[in-house]
């Protein structure tokens, strides 16, 4: 999980760096309310704020809320609305309502309301391992527990994030993750755009001076052959593949990959005759193709991009676009 950073591992962070710290997650939401259930902000005690309960309208009232949350070590389940004095004060789009819970994560013993940093630190090991759970709070009592498919016997992905009655459910699912195949310039800018997206980017390339961590920090690298690569890092239906290492070596295997193992996303840098010239180098190799139409090549929507940084854009926006199956 290098360079990928959730609300919970900042949490943790924070935490471990002395700080006490609240988490907000968004409950519901009715009418226009501009951030989905399920969205999270943490707040530190000396104000540091990371993530998002309302893409900046009632942040700054759930900011105050969280800090006297901090201080009393009770959760609080907060409802904005436009017909709420505070709420119209703090900018809440015109006919939206939004429930978000502020809980406090728990630094000592007799803290039987606030989240346990031990729920904290189960979550993030869940995450890192990319298994998908569910937390549950009773919006009542406070109870809470955890639901992952290793200690249950039912489906973890049945619940979605929702309330029942007092139970407020949230899913953790893991991020889509992003496979970049060759550790060039657009590399070096796509990267960190996939991260703030909410992609959790890999950079692979066998050329050890094009695959260094300096020119990658705070990311994942990997330096070795691209079978040995993506055995490593694994592939699924969450995976998304670009290739950008301008070397058939380099780049196919990545490709027969990522159509076997159903990458919901593989783009393929190269002018239209190079991808031509690939899509025939595969289909002599017998894939069949229904299979290469899969291919998105030359990569990115067409908007005219020159240099690292708008090619970057305009792969990024085709990936979201397959993230969002507006394909």
């Amino acid at each position: 999980m290098t360079g990928f950073r959730t609300i919970p591992m900042t949490a943790l962070h924070w935490l471990r760096d002395g700080k006490r710290v609240a988490i907000a997650t968004v409950v519901e939401t009715w009418g226009s309310a501009p951030s989905p259930a399920g969205s999270q902000m943490v707040v530190a005690e000396c104000g540091a704020i990371e993530g998002s309960v309302s893409g900046g309208c009632v942040e700054g009232a759930v900011v105050a809320e969280a800090l006297e949350v901090i201080s009393t070590r009770v959760p609080r389940l907060l409802t904005y609305g436009v017909a709420d004095v505070d709420a119209f004060n703090a900018g809440l789009a015109c006919g939206g309502t939004i429930r978000i819970l502020v809980e406090p994560v728990a630094v000592g013993a007799h803290e039987e309301a606030a989240m346990p940093v031990t729920m904290l630190e189960q979550i993030i090991r869940k995450q890192a391992a990319r298994v998908p759970i569910a937390y549950q709070v009773d919006l009542n009592t406070w109870a809470r527990h955890i639901l992952a498919p290793d200690e249950n016997p039912k489906p973890v992905n049945a619940p979605r994030t929702d309330v029942d009655g007092d139970l407020f459910t949230l899913q953790f699912i893991p991020p889509p993750r992003v496979i970049i195949v060759g550790a060039v310039h657009i590399a070096q800018v796509l990267a960190p755009m996939a991260t703030a997206t909410g992609f959790e980017p890999v950079v692979t390339d066998p050329r050890s001076s094009f695959a260094t961590p300096a020119r990658f920090p705070g990311l994942r690298v990997v330096c070795e052959d691209t079978d040995e690569a993506l055995a490593q890092i694994g592939v699924d239906a969450q995976t998304a593949i670009i290739t950008l290492g301008h070397d058939p070596k380099i780049d196919d295997p990545a490709i027969l990959e990522g159509l076997a193992k159903g990458a919901f996303y593989i783009g393929c840098l190269g002018s239209r005759r190079t991808h031509a010239a690939r899509l025939d180098r595969l289909h002599a190799m017998g894939l069949p193709q229904e299979a290469l139409a899969r291919l998105h090549g030359p990569v990115g929507l067409d908007i005219g991009a020159k240099g690292p940084a708008e090619i970057a854009v305009s792969i990024l926006s085709q990936l979201v676009a397959a993230r969002r199956g507006r394909l």
